[in-house]
């Protein structure tokens, strides 16, 4: 399909900066054969009991770092872990590096480069592995904000917190699963109350989630890969939901695109341990999600082209322009849309 049909306006001021306090307060827009402007708060009375609500439990890692390269300084971002010490990173300026370079973070807590890619990207092997390489991190790393939150210096102490979700527990994202950030415990209490399941999955997200497509057709572009797990007991549940007549109701574009990618033709569910570059644009047919609760998403991005799908291209579009004209915020700290399928 032609990109320039997922392409919109959206102006800067639309961008939130920080996330709404607390968390849930955060404004959810319910796309379904008609509109209708909620909170967050509101999630449990749109939803059955029955219903088994599925979220992603990556853990952000403090992904950039900045280092030196002889009297220079090189900006990091790491994107996706090869083994225990080598991650692909992107890396600024990419052209200072060649092969055999050390990068020194701190004293104890260098890396070599490996080989160099395309598009800034470098591979890059610590001298740190393991435990030891997430405790070198959370010392010496940032948190990876998104290149449209702008910091003059940065990630700030603030970010730590915002830019984790309450589900977080496995360590290896470069990127926060967002839909997710605008879960409270008193938001999770209400949905226990309204008898709604829930479930985790995991999927680490990659700095590829940012990149925008920049091929003319969808048919050109390559997605990143990355690393996902759905348990044997959560591909159970899911089964068991849907033959019981509860809907899956799936927390942001991480867990639809990790439950897509486990099911098969038949519907079935399946535990998944491994990689996975699934892109989801208009024709594809949905297997394991009924409905979905995402944040508002860039132009000419893949996630905007995952919403279209699930939703339908003009509905999506319509409803982004109604979210503009009420005043919603957009991206990683922004609002909500709680999705139904297009018909």
């Amino acid at each position: 399909m032609n990109v320039d049909l997922f392409d919109f306006d959206l102006p800067r001021e639309f961008i939130a900066t920080r996330p709404a306090q607390p968390r849930d307060a955060a404004r959810l827009l319910h796309v379904g054969a008609a509109l209708a402007d909620r909170s967050v708060r509101d999630l449990p009375s749109c939803l059955n009991k029955g219903d088994l609500l599925v979220s992603n439990d990556t853990k952000v890692i403090p992904a950039q770092l900045t280092g030196r390269l002889r009297a220079g300084k090189i900006d990091i971002t790491l994107i996706e872990a090869v083994n225990g010490s080598e991650w692909k990173a992107f890396a600024r300026p990419a052209k200072k590096l060649s092969p055999g370079d050390q990068i020194i973070f701190a004293d104890g807590f260098t890396a070599e480069m490996l080989a160099r890619g395309e598009g800034g990207e470098v591979s890059l092997r610590f001298d740190l592995a393991g435990d030891a390489l997430m405790a070198a991190l959370a010392t010496h790393g940032r948190m990876p904000l998104p290149p449209y939150i702008k910091r003059e210096a940065g990630a700030d102490r603030q970010d730590d917190q915002d830019y984790q979700t309450l589900f977080a527990s496995r360590p290896g994202a470069v990127a926060a699963p967002t839909a997710g950030l605008h879960f409270t415990p008193a938001l999770l209490q209400g949905l226990a109350d309204a008898g709604v399941l829930r479930t985790l999955v995991t999927l680490h997200v990659g700095a590829g989630t940012f990149l925008p497509v920049t091929a003319a057709d969808t048919e050109a572009h390559k997605m990143h890969a990355e690393w996902g797990e759905i348990s044997p007991q959560t591909a159970d549940l899911v089964n068991s939901t849907r033959a019981a007549g509860g809907r899956i109701v799936a927390v942001g574009s991480t867990s639809t695109r990790l439950l897509e990618a486990a099911t098969g033709e038949d519907g079935i569910v399946r535990p998944y341990r491994g990689r996975t570059d699934i892109f989801i644009t208009p024709g594809y047919r949905f297997r394991a999600v009924d409905l979905m609760m995402t944040n508002f998403h860039l132009p000419r991005s893949t996630l905007f082209m995952l919403v279209s799908a699930f939703a339908g291209r003009e509905r999506m579009l319509a409803a982004y322009e109604h979210a503009k004209r009420q005043n919603y915020r957009f991206y990683s700290y922004g609002d909500a849309c709680l999705l139904e399928p297009a018909p």
